[in-house]
């Protein structure tokens, strides 16, 4: 790893900092600076990509290999959630993962799993142990997207309505704004078909209960014209990539706010220490924040739970960027 995280505590000099830095340096390492808080920089904007996946499995959103798959082939990341755990060891990412909940007070954003706990517990510790979430001994199959959809459909009426939503004939394709997709049908009074996507080959959606199946079977045939591979998961507010992200962001923002680290620091932590796609200050500037803030808001109505509420940065920025774009 490239990175070392390069620590002060309320003793520190500021010229053992330098020389500590200059000494990381002459290693060919990248230092970055942070205040001495529990899971210092990447440890704790870190967890939320764990979390999310954990809590999608707990609410049996997708299977394992669907949650990976999503964030590895959708959104950038070197590799999916769950998978990762199990190189790790479950033992280790859960023990890091209580670390940070109890130093925190019991924080709910860095809840841990009960999923998790019982792999612990059951010696499954993920690639060491041979079982995990997954089964190491044997080979993995691939993920496929799901089976090519006829061309019977064709040809299709489709405008785009405003920015994220699409009318294919009678059915609204909707990127999440962290609305379940069944929500949104009985408030259009449409089929409505929410996608999750950002810029990978890979995208996945969930449809209303109440759609016919021809309504979302047109809207897989539309992404897989666009050159898409689709998954489909169960309605699932904010679904796998852009909640997760979104909560990466926010996780970011909080720690930028309360001083751990400058923003340049934590992104450079975040892309060299976990080798995420993109810092996730600068990936928050690149997706919008209004739209981050939308959805945490969302999923916090549809929970009634403090673990998605948005930081109070990324309501400024927000404010901000709505007031350039006026």
């Amino acid at each position: 790893m490239k990175l070392v995280e390069v620590v002060s505590g309320l003793a520190t000099a500021a010229e053992v900092v330098e020389q500590l830095c200059e000494l990381t340096l002459s290693w060919g390492k990248q230092p970055v600076r942070c205040h001495s808080t529990p899971g210092f920089i990447v440890n704790r904007v870190a967890r939320p990509y764990y979390s999310e996946a954990w809590r999608a499995l707990e609410e049996q959103v997708a299977a394992p290999e669907v949650i990976d798959a999503a964030l590895r082939d959708g959104a950038g990341f070197p590799m999916g959630p769950l998978e990762l755990t199990d190189l790790i060891g479950q033992d280790v990412n859960f023990a890091v993962t209580c670390s940070v909940f109890n130093a925190f007070w019991q924080e709910r954003r860095f809840l841990p799993s009960l999923v998790q706990q019982e792999l612990v517990i059951g010696g499954r510790l993920g690639k060491k142990s041979g079982l995990g979430v997954y089964d190491w001994r044997a080979e993995r199959e691939a993920v496929v997207g799901l089976e090519a959809v006829s061309d019977s459909f064709s040809p299709m009426k489709v405008e785009k309505k405003s920015d994220g939503v699409t009318e294919i004939d009678d059915v609204l394709l909707i990127e999440t704004q962290g609305e379940t997709a069944q929500a949104l049908a009985i408030r259009l009074a449409r089929p409505v078909v929410v996608v999750d996507k950002m810029a990978g080959k890979v995208v996945t959606i969930a449809a209303a209960a109440v759609n016919p199946d021809s309504a979302t079977r047109k809207a897989i045939y539309y992404l897989q014209q666009q050159g898409k591979t689709v998954l489909q998961i169960a309605d699932y507010p904010g679904m796998l990539i852009w909640r997760t992200v979104a909560m990466i962001i926010n996780e970011a923002l909080d720690a930028l706010q309360k001083g751990v680290a400058s923003e340049q620091d934590i992104d450079t932590a975040m892309r060299l220490g976990v080798n995420y796609p993109y810092g996730p200050l600068a990936w928050g500037a690149q997706l919008g924040w209004q739209r981050i803030l939308r959805l945490l808001e969302n999923l916090q109505h549809h929970y009634g739970e403090e673990r998605y509420r948005p930081c109070s940065l990324l309501r400024q920025r927000a404010l901000l960027e709505s007031g350039y774009e006026s």
